[in-house]
């Protein structure tokens, strides 16, 4: 079973429309959906109207959320501060992926596994389990 930490851009898009592709996520069979507070803080305020706040809202209802407990990135990685709580949270979560659009911080990364967590756009995860 996958454990896939959602990072707050693909909360954001989740909510942003109604009928956005992201919304399969929250239909695969086999998969747990993680993320944390700091992420749904991060996708909440970047939301400008009321109705997709109630859609993140009801979105996370089944979004098991987890918190950095530590602070010290794992060896060789380098991230902004805002993006450390990200990758702290989804190893406290036990991800096996870590599900996000942020190329330009995780990029880097996208491929590879830190501490056992595949980092991917979710628009490939998507695919690769269709």
């Amino acid at each position: 079973m996958d454990r896939l930490f959602l990072d707050a851009n693909v909360l954001f898009s989740a909510a942003y429309q109604s009928g956005a592709g992201l919304l399969q996520l929250w239909k695969l069979k086999n998969a747990v959906l993680c993320s944390s507070r700091y992420a749904l803080e991060e996708a909440r305020i970047n939301l400008e109207h009321e109705d997709q706040r109630v859609r993140l809202i009801k979105l996370t209802g089944v979004v098991h959320l987890f918190e950095a407990t530590q602070g010290i990135l794992p060896k060789g990685i380098s991230l902004p501060e805002k993006d450390a709580p990200i990758l702290l949270a989804a190893i406290e979560a036990h991800a096996t992926h870590l599900l996000t659009g942020d190329i330009r911080h995780f990029g880097p990364y996208f491929g590879k596994k830190i501490e056992g967590i595949a980092i991917v756009l979710p628009g490939e995860y998507l695919r690769a389990r269709c």
